[in-house]
């Protein structure tokens, strides 16, 4: 028998490596069980370390198999709703941020701008929402900064409480109590 006579062996497929977005599948199916109330804490546990150590596609659908799976269609359809859901909430916001007053940033000079109640502040606010002396806007370098000077009802920015000094920009919302502003530069 020569070398040429000898059978030659198969190739063998080796199963596909498991990638981690297919882990994150599996255990996103297993995080929505446990948030139903199909699994106890401690399946949901046990499960994910299994996600984490199994080697094979079949291991993993073992893992979900006596849970309810989302068919693509409504994976779809929930994705697009949320899409939908997100962008008239952005345009509700742009709407909202386009319709407040402008507050023009003062030109920079050695004093900031006062904001408050008080006849003395160089931007009075005529509002019970507002401290008499409330916040002051001035210039750092090439920088705005927003100090709030301890005000009752907060100052904000962005939806974001300002504690001490923020950084502002042309386009921030900005709020003093109640009253709400544009900063849009000269």
């Amino acid at each position: 028998m020569t070398q040429h006579d000898l059978p030659t062996p198969s190739p063998t497929t080796l199963p596909a490596r498991l990638s981690d977005a297919d882990r994150d599948r599996v255990i996103e199916v297993l995080r929505e069980g446990a948030a139903q109330g199909r699994l106890s804490q401690d399946t949901f546990f046990r499960r994910m370390e299994l996600a984490f150590e199994a080697s094979g596609r079949d291991e993993l659908d073992a893992l979900t198999a006596d849970l309810p799976q989302e068919s693509r269609l409504s994976r779809i359809v929930f994705g697009t709703v949320a899409r939908a859901s997100s962008f008239t909430a952005r345009v509700r916001r742009a709407w909202f941020l386009e319709r407040l007053p402008k507050l023009l940033m003062p030109e920079p000079g050695p004093y900031p701008l006062r904001i408050g109640r008080d006849p003395a502040n160089g931007l009075r606010l005529n509002d019970d929402t507002v401290s008499r002396v409330h916040a002051e806007l001035s210039r750092d370098g090439a920088l705005w900064v927003l100090c709030d000077l301890g005000s009752t009802n907060g100052t904000w920015v962005n939806s974001r409480r300002v504690t001490g000094r923020t950084v502002v920009r042309a386009g921030d919302q900005v709020t003093f109590g109640s009253i709400a502003f544009r900063l849009a530069a000269r």
